[in-house]
């Protein structure tokens, strides 16, 4: 299994710069980063930065959407980052909820990301693509390769990764949700055709390791807390969309937003998040990997016979560093 990290692009970018940089040093294979540019600073101006202080990590945003840029705008930045650094980019998309909602707009609809998927991905590698019915193409790309990774979680979304995507990005870290979700996801791989087992599958959530004392284990719960909030947005969308006793979605993911009662995107993503009071502690236990390294080992151990063959830690808390290294020493060996 891989391991990756996901960090946010808050001011100093130096610091994200040298903490990617210490991550490939310590065996984590994939650098990734938030992409919300009112939230927090524009992402591939670092990324940029970290390719150049790196040799093998591959970068990628978690994740971009087709509205907030040009579909061609896209393409060229990650066929501009390929050319200057090789083939190290990875272009995590999905239909966008911070990046649209902070800014007053609707997500996409999933016709519009497939479509923007296979433009993308056809103008970073070189192709031409139909960008709203122009076509284009970029004359200088020669050998690019921009693997499409997919972020989702309703059946539709799920099905379009498994018909289209590259890979499969899902942000928590529940085993069983995780196996209904991959075998969904390779079921549509199957029916279109496609070798399922060709759709590479990351879980992103947070990891906090602790001395299993039931005070550190209280402590990480509340660092933690933000990402049952951040689940909760489109475990909300599918509510409103199949209901709550939808065969479509397991009644697992949808219990817990019962108590939900709004969520304001300035605080997106924050460990002092207020709108995240309706998470309940079984959730983040359930989503995210707290606890001994022992107990994270156990759970990666589940999450890989689940199908998975990444995990990429979101270190979004008190403890970033201490997270890096302790996987960097115990983890990674022993996952790899």
């Amino acid at each position: 299994m891989d391991i990756g990290l996901v960090l946010q692009t808050d001011p100093p970018a130096d610091l994200l710069v040298e903490r990617m940089v210490r991550a490939e040093a310590k065996g984590f294979t994939h650098g990734w980063t938030f992409d919300s540019v009112v939230l927090w600073q524009e992402p591939f101006v670092i990324h940029s930065r970290v390719l150049e202080r790196t040799e093998r990590l591959v970068l990628g945003p978690m994740v971009t959407n087709p509205s907030t840029r040009a579909w061609e705008v896209t393409a060229s930045l990650f066929a501009t980052l390929n050319d200057m650094y090789g083939n190290r980019t990875v272009c995590g998309i999905g239909r966008g909820d911070s990046a649209m909602r902070v800014a007053g707009r609707r997500p996409a609809t999933l016709d519009r990301l497939s479509r923007a998927m296979t433009a993308i991905k056809d103008l970073a590698e070189g192709r031409e693509a139909d960008v709203d019915g122009a076509p284009l193409r970029i004359p200088w790309v020669s050998e690019g390769s921009l693997p499409m990774w997919m972020g989702a979680y309703g059946p539709k979304a799920l099905d379009l990764v498994g018909r289209q995507a590259d890979g499969f990005i899902l942000q928590l870290a529940d085993p069983y949700l995780t196996e209904w979700m991959v075998k969904t996801v390779r079921a549509a791989a199957a029916d279109a055709g496609r070798d399922p087992d060709e759709v590479k599958v990351c879980v992103a959530a947070p990891a906090y390791v602790t001395d299993g004392s039931v005070e550190q284990r209280a402590h990480a719960r509340e660092q933690c807390r933000w990402f049952g909030g951040m689940v909760g947005n489109h475990v909300a969308d599918l509510v409103s969309r199949y209901g709550e006793r939808s065969d479509m979605v397991p009644q697992e993911l949808t219990d817990y937003v019962k108590a939900r009662e709004g969520y304001d995107y300035s605080h997106h993503g924050r460990v002092d998040n207020p709108d995240t009071e309706f998470v309940p502690d079984t959730i983040i236990d359930r989503f995210c990997l707290i606890g001994t390294v022992d107990e994270h080992l156990e759970k990666l151990d589940r999450l890989r016979a689940a199908g998975v063959d990444q995990f990429a830690v979101y270190a979004m808390h008190d403890d970033v560093d201490g997270v890096i290294d302790t996987y960097g020493r115990e983890v990674v060996p022993a996952v790899s």
